[in-house]
């Protein structure tokens, strides 16, 4: 399938600023192209994923991809979409973040060949300009009229915005314009945010050197969930691509919980499976959703490809170690990973029976309950079925001598914690 064609298949083409001329250029010629984002955090989340796996599919056409983080443009802050000013970072902090955007993004690019992927910082051409320089050679290009017209800049006028933020898309339009010079860069792709940007970077392309190659813009959907709820966000909050902030465990789960009236969708734009795989798992989903083979297919590309293989067969271990309640195959820090989020309890002092830590902990409700759960053997501990309502823990029931694992049922897990001066019983 040919690229255009493969990616309006997929649903990831929004607009194109001369959809003839791209066409026309893509068939002709294989062409560097770019896609930027702002160091705003140490990490990217799955909202900044799709316009760079969208550049990975320009990569796997033969295309040269560049992939720009902006050390530069992420000290001022990108307006659009915002209903204020953002806060100023420190210099110390963007150049931290730009160092982890960096390394997350040379695990979607292959770096090899002829149009191995080419990653660069615009601190590197905009950090050093003088004031005069910005404001006679690129200033003097963007009308003010023109700017006032973008989306980003009246929507906040009423709330009001800085010079600041109201210059940052003639930085934007920079990069463009020196990658252009530079970098024979003919077109610039992002989120459908990021149309008002794209264009005043061919603006300014068009008044520095016009009698140049044109270049283009393309953007791309903005993804959403189809019960209208925001794509990308759980309860504890956004899925990072950083395993320090989102476990592998946790990203796996995030695309293997997709509904089935997402899951096709999201199989087409954001992994590299062909077009015949993915409709026959769309057929899965129709004929067989209860053995949701899309939700792990789409659930292993990602973790492959954003944690590597041995994260993903981690995450698959958990998981089925979870579900089976034989915990017993795991060791503390997965048991970590796999129960992050659900309830704790602290125990302080002497540690009671099962039956009372069962109530102390709301684990059971009461203690003629908690006695019936335990002799009925639905209380485990460890991964160990519990009978004894005498039973006292000992250390050995501590896990890496912090926590223990106790299960009521089948699906349901708590953690209990020790303070750390504390010695159960031998």
């Amino acid at each position: 399938m040919e690229l255009l064609e493969d990616l309006k298949w997929r649903g990831i083409v929004y607009q194109q600023t001369d959809e003839e001329g791209i066409e026309k250029l893509l068939d002709s010629e294989k062409i560097a192209l770019y896609c930027g984002v702002d160091p705003t955090a140490d990490s990217m989340h799955i909202g900044h994923l799709l316009p760079f796996l969208t550049l990975r599919r320009f990569q796997n056409h033969g295309h040269k991809p560049i992939v720009l983080v902006g050390g530069a443009t992420g000290t001022i802050g990108d307006p659009s979409g915002k209903k204020e000013e953002r806060t100023l970072q420190t210099m110390e902090q963007v150049q931290k973040n730009v160092d982890g955007l960096r390394a997350q993004l040379e695990k979607i690019f292959s770096v090899e060949g002829d149009n191995g992927a080419v990653l660069v910082n615009n601190y590197d051409w905009i950090g050093s300009m003088d004031v005069v320089t910005f404001l006679r050679d690129f200033g003097k290009n963007i009308g003010v009229n023109y700017m006032l017209a973008k989306d980003t800049v009246s929507s906040r006028l009423e709330s009001g915005i800085s010079f600041t933020e109201f210059a940052y898309t003639i930085l934007q339009a920079m990069d463009f314009y020196y990658l252009h010079k530079n970098h024979n860069c003919r077109m610039q792709i992002g989120g459908s945010d990021q149309w008002g940007n794209i264009t005043t970077g061919l603006e300014m392309i068009r008044k520095m050197n016009p009698e140049g190659e044109q270049a283009f813009g393309f953007t791309i959907p903005l993804v959403t969930k189809s019960d209208g709820t925001k794509f990308g966000k759980t309860e504890s909050g956004a899925v990072w691509l950083d395993p320090e902030k989102t476990s592998p465990y946790e990203f796996y789960q995030f695309w293997i919980n997709t509904a089935d009236a997402d899951v096709v969708r999201y199989l087409k734009i954001f992994t590299f499976l062909e077009k015949e795989e993915i409709e026959a798992l769309e057929a899965s989903v129709n004929e067989e959703a209860h053995l949701r083979k899309a939700q792990k297919a789409l659930a292993e590309e990602m973790t492959r490809l954003i944690h590597g293989q041995g994260a993903l067969d981690q995450a698959i271990n958990i998981t089925k170690a979870l579900f089976s309640g034989d915990i017993k195959s795991l060791s503390a820090a997965e048991i970590e990973q796999g129960l992050k989020d659900v309830p704790s309890y602290t125990v302080e002092g002497e540690i009671p029976n099962i039956v009372d830590l069962l109530v102390e902990a709301k684990i059971s409700p009461s203690k003629r309950q908690a006695r019936e759960d335990v002799q009925n053997g639905a209380v485990s501990i460890n991964g160990e079925k519990m009978t004894d309502t005498a039973y006292m823990l000992t250390e050995q029931d501590k896990m890496d001598s912090r926590f223990t694992v106790i299960r009521r049922g089948k699906k349901k897990y708590f953690l209990i914690q020790y303070d750390n001066q504390q010695n159960i019983n031998d």
